[in-house]
């Protein structure tokens, strides 16, 4: 048996590996069922039984392999079994932040915001799907043609998107936006070129103050990030609630509280949303609430909570510009059924409300604070503090006699116990 068929045509180098391998990964997949032995987790005592595997293969196929190249298929078989096949090692990679896979030929990554296809493959639709299936097994959910839409996440945090024919029309399609193990500290958003240290310590100045901050951006602009960074400097002792549709925030701080949103099941229900988590954290007694990401009716909540006495709440919103998170925040309380004026809207959100935060990419990938604007007035009008010069990437103060605690005679006063019912 040759792992090239003679009467074929010529293929490529790519092609006629992959093919090779597609043979190892029966025959060590056979040999290892007829073993009837459990490996539990232990990849070592795997790898050694993959290595034995391929040499036999090589010896009753009389196919040579090179020490080099048998090193790199044991890696890649081991992949295929215990991990996650071709995308193993990009979720090892650190420099990887997001994997998109747009069929079985096609898989990009972004590294330093900068996208780019890789040469890794998969052999065809039906080894994507095994993939998926395997990174959304211990969730409790499917994906097929009656349900070709799945969300979730991994065991290390990082959230995966996947849809799949008749709704794809490339072949199963997979988006994983890889968790960062370690959240980036003040320093390194300075020394990166993403905030300079004056516009930090004005934010860090307004965290200490509790005030109420809403930051916006495009998706993969950073907000989560630096809402991370900031909530390292909120006061030790203070209880918070953070309400997250997949859990992403890594507070470094004593006493949280983590909800997270459930989805709807198979049959669905047991759909739990933000608004309700929120309503639910507002009867837990916090001192701060954050809220991953704004979107739906949860918004009116949460700007009625900052209202009531908790503030120094925080939480992000996909947009433009601050002046767009403005209008996205009017668009989302009219979703909440709110039937009061435009104008109470609005007097409402200046009131809940002390600074937006807008982030955003340049061209090249680089991420930055693009503006900070303190927000006053009956109708939200926005006084620019700090913004960013794309072309000398650096950051301009705008209101000089403007410090974090300066906006209101006196810091905010915390109230608990309170909340809506």
């Amino acid at each position: 048996m040759n792992i090239v068929d003679i009467n074929k045509p010529e293929t490529e180098p790519a092609d006629e590996y992959q093919r090779l391998k597609a043979a190892l990964h029966r025959f060590v997949i056979e040999r290892i069922e007829d073993e009837d032995v459990f490996y539990d987790g232990d990849t070592k005592r795997l790898a050694k039984s993959i290595a034995a595997y391929i040499g036999q293969y090589c010896r009753i196929y009389e196919f040579p392999i090179a020490e080099d190249e048998q090193a790199v298929l044991e890696k890649e078989l081991l992949d295929e079994i215990a991990g996650y096949g071709p995308l193993q090692s990009l979720l090892e990679d650190p420099d990887v932040n997001d994997i998109l896979i747009n069929g079985p030929t096609s898989i990009f990554i972004e590294r330093n915001g900068v996208l780019e296809k890789t040469k890794l493959r998969f052999l065809d639709d039906r080894h994507v799907l095994r993939v998926i299936r395997r990174m959304i097994s211990p969730l409790g959910r499917r994906i097929d043609e009656s349900s070709p839409l799945v969300d979730g996440r991994l065991p290390d945090g990082s959230r995966i998107n996947a849809i799949v024919p008749p709704l794809s029309l490339e072949g199963p399609c997979l988006s994983i936006r890889k968790f960062r193990q370690e959240a980036l500290t003040e320093d390194d958003l300075v020394s990166g070129g993403a905030i300079s240290q004056e516009a930090m310590d004005f934010l860090k100045d307004a965290v200490h103050a509790r005030r109420n901050i809403l930051i916006s951006g495009a998706t993969g602009s950073g907000k989560t990030t630096l809402l991370n960074a900031l909530s390292q400097y909120i006061v030790d002792g203070q209880r918070i609630v953070t309400i997250e549709d997949a859990a992403e925030l890594q507070l470094q701080h004593s006493h949280v509280v983590r909800l997270e949103t459930r989805p709807p099941n198979n049959e669905g229900i047991g759909e739990v949303t933000a608004r309700e988590l929120l309503r639910n954290a507002l009867r837990m007694r916090p001192d701060r609430i954050i809220v991953g990401e704004s979107r739906g009716g949860e918004v009116l909540d949460m700007l009625q909570a900052m209202n009531t006495g908790h503030s120094g709440s925080m939480s992000t919103v996909h947009a433009n510009s601050a002046e767009d998170a403005i209008t996205r925040l009017e668009m989302m309380v009219g979703l909440a059924d709110f039937k009061g004026s435009d104008t109470l809207c609005q007097k409402m959100i200046s009131s809940a409300l002390d600074y937006i935060v807008h982030v955003g990419r340049c061209q090249d990938g680089h991420r930055a604070v693009f503006e900070i604007a303190a927000v006053s007035g009956k109708q939200c009008e926005l006084e620019p503090v700090f913004c960013y010069d794309q072309t000398t990437r650096t950051m301009i103060r705008k209101a000089r006699n403007q410090n974090g605690v300066e906006r209101r005679s006196e810091p905010r006063t915390p109230q608990t116990g309170g909340g809506l019912s």
